[in-house]
């Protein structure tokens, strides 16, 4: 039986649209749920700081494309306001800082670099070691303790990110799905008086 041309074009580009939507399925069905932990506020004398982790963050896909040379961002999004009753909650902080992974196959060595956090790039042979320093956020400073507010209650938003990966023009061809590289947490928060 012979379809018309146009009947064949419309049935392959919907056939087309369920296989992708059939590997898209299967890809999320298959992801790890990446979410922060070990989420710390603490105060110095002079300010106040963020720690935190982030887990299942480097799926097959991540890591994969990592090992073949194909630089990965993470970010990390924080907000801090004051509560106020009857009015709108004070903006006190909103920063987003970057980790960024970076595989020379050459040298066969991991580069990392940190801006936030003022310290060089951390070069590592181990992907572990690696994985290690990408994931974690320690000290980060989030806001002076001059603009908060004795007996006053703050919330801490807190939410990590895997920027879109910028591939090579060739590769734009082989990897359709660079959605599934993605991941985002949710947001947490932490409400607490200072």
């Amino acid at each position: 039986m012979n379809f018309p041309a146009h009947n064949s074009r419309r049935m392959r580009f919907c056939l087309s649209l369920a296989v992708l939507a059939l590997v898209g399925l299967a890809a999320t069905a298959g992801a790890q749920e990446a979410k922060l932990n070990n989420i710390t506020v603490a105060s110095t004398q002079t300010q106040l700081s963020l720690s935190l982790e982030v887990e299942g963050a480097f799926s097959p896909n991540v890591t994969e494309a990592i090992l073949r040379g194909v630089p990965a961002t993470f970010s990390f999004l924080v907000s801090l306001n004051r509560v106020r009753n009857w009015w709108f909650d004070e903006e006190l902080a909103n920063r987003t800082i970057t980790n960024t992974i970076k595989y020379d196959s050459l040298k066969k060595e991991f580069l990392i670099h940190r801006p936030w956090s003022g310290e060089p790039p951390v070069s590592t042979k181990s992907f572990a070691e690696a994985q290690g320093v990408m994931t974690k956020v320690r000290g980060l400073t989030i806001v002076s303790l001059e603009r908060m507010k004795k007996g006053q209650t703050y919330e801490l938003w807190a939410k990590a990110e895997l920027s879109k990966m910028t591939l090579p023009l060739y590769l734009h061809y082989v990897f359709y799905f660079v959605t599934i590289w993605d991941f985002e947490t949710d947001w947490h928060t932490i409400e607490f008086v200072y």
